[in-house]
C-alpha cells in the first residue's frame, strides 16, 4: 500500500507540473466538530462545493482512507488530511489538518511521602534511573554537565564523569550494560560502559532535533525532544524508528522532559507547567492516561537563589516506590503514587 501511494503521488506531481486549468477554490468538510475526533467517530468527508470531478480521493497522514472512515485504535495526534481531485487528466489538491484526541480525561493521582534523602544541591538534575540499588544521575549546564553514580541513601557521589564543556547533559537510561545519555542541542547521544562510565561512542539524532528525556523498556529506547512527540529508538543502533504524539482529551502536550518506563507506561516530567506534575503516557497510542500532582515538594527543600524546577523521576522496581528531585534541590524524595481523593 505504501509503495502504491508513493507511485500515485508521483503521478499527481507529474500531472501538476504539466500545467492546466487554475486550481478551483474548495475546502474539505469532515463532519467532525472543529476537526477534532476521538476513537469511534466517523468522518463524513466531502468538498464544500460541487466540483466537476471524475474522482476524489482522501488521504490521512498520506494513507488512503474512505470518505466515511471510522477511527478505531490509530495513534493520536494532528495529521494532514488531503483531498485529491481529478478532472480528466488534471489533478488538484487541498490539504487541511485533523486532530485525533484521547477519548477520556486522564485519571488524577497524588503521592505519599515515604522517606527523604540528601541530594547534591549543586546538581542541575536532568535524568535519574536505578540499576539495582545504584542511582544513575545526569546533570546539565555547559561546563557543569556530568554522569554520576549515586548512593541514594547517603547522597554520596561514588563515581563522576564530567562531560566535555561543549555538551549540555540531559536525560539518561541504562540498558544492555550501557548508560545512554542525551545532550540538549548538540544533536548527539553518548554511550558509556555501565560499570566504568568510560565513554565508548556517540550517535547522531535524526528527525528529533534536541535531547530531553530518555527511558527504555528493555528492547527500545524512548526519547523526548521538547515537542509533543516521544521517539522510539533501536536499542542497538540508536536509530529512530518512529514516534508518537502525546495527547489529552483536549490538546497535545509538549515540553515533556525526564522520562521513566514503569510497568508498560512512560512517566514524563513536564517542563514549565503551572504545577509540578508527571504525566502517565500509553506508549502505543500517545494517550495521557494519568496526571500525578507533586505540588508541595519544592517547598520542602532548602530555598536558595539557584533553586530550579522539579525534574528527575526514577522507579525502584524492588521497593515499588518512586524517587524524585529537582534542579539544585538538596533533597531526594521517595514516594508512593496514589489515586487522588
Amino acid at each position: 500500500m505504501f509503495i502504491k501511494s508513493n507511485i500515485y503521488f508521483s503521478f499527481i506531481l507529474f500531472l501538476m507540473k504539466c500545467g492546466g486549468p487554475s486550481t478551483p477554490s474548495f475546502k474539505i468538510l469532515t463532519g467532525i466538530e472543529n476537526d477534532k475526533a476521538i476513537w469511534g467517530d466517523t468522518l463524513h468527508l466531502k468538498l464544500n462545493k460541487t466540483i466537476d470531478a471524475t474522482k476524489v480521493d482522501y488521504f490521512l497522514n498520506n494513507k488512503p482512507i474512505s470518505s466515511n472512515h471510522i477511527f478505531t485504535n490509530e495513534p493520536l495526534g494532528t495529521y494532514p488530511l488531503k483531498a485529491v481531485v481529478m478532472q480528466g487528466k488534471t489533478i488538484f489538491e487541498k490539504t487541511t489538518t485533523l486532530t485525533l484526541l484521547a477519548p477520556n480525561p486522564p485519571k488524577l493521582f497524588s503521592y505519599e511521602l515515604v522517606a527523604s534523602y540528601p541530594h547534591d544541591i549543586t546538581a542541575y538534575t536532568q535524568g535519574l534511573e536505578f540499576d539495582g540499588d545504584v542511582l544513575y544521575e545526569s546533570t546539565g549546564l555547559n561546563g557543569k554537565s556530568s554522569l554520576r553514580k549515586v548512593n541514594y541513601r547517603t547522597g554520596a557521589i561514588t563515581e563522576n564523569k564530567a562531560l566535555d564543556t561543549n555538551f549540555f547533559g540531559e536525560g539518561l537510561t541504562v540498558i544492555n550494560d550501557k548508560v545512554i545519555q542525551l545532550t540538549w542541542k548538540s544533536m548527539k547521544g553518548l554511550v558509556y560502559d555501565k560499570e566504568t562510565l568510560k565513554m565508548q561512542k556517540s550517535f547522531p539524532f535524526s528527525a528529533s532535533k534536541e535531547g530531553w528525556g530518555l527511558c527504555n523498556n528493555g528492547t527500545s529506547l524512548f526519547k523526548s525532544d521538547g515537542t509533543n512527540r516521544i521517539w522510539e529508538l533501536d536499542a542497538k543502533t540508536y536509530k529512530e524508528k518512529g514516534s508518537i504524539q502525546v495527547m489529552t482529551h483536549k490538546t497535545s502536550l509538549k515540553n515533556l522532559n525526564e522520562l521513566e518506563w514503569v510497568e508498560g507506561k512512560i512517566y514524563a516530567n513536564t517542563y514549565q507547567f503551572k504545577k509540578d506534575v508527571v504525566v502517565i503516557i500509553d506508549p502505543l497510542s500517545g494517550i495521557v492516561e494519568g496526571v500525578v500532582d507533586f505540588s508541595g515538594l519544592k517547598e520542602k527543600v532548602k530555598q536558595h537563589s539557584q533553586l530550579n524546577v522539579f525534574n528527575g523521576i526514577a522507579y525502584h522496581p524492588t521497593r515499588k516506590t518512586f524517587f524524585v528531585t529537582g534542579k539544585n534541590w538538596d533533597t531526594l524524595f521517595e514516594l508512593k503514587i496514589l489515586p487522588k481523593k
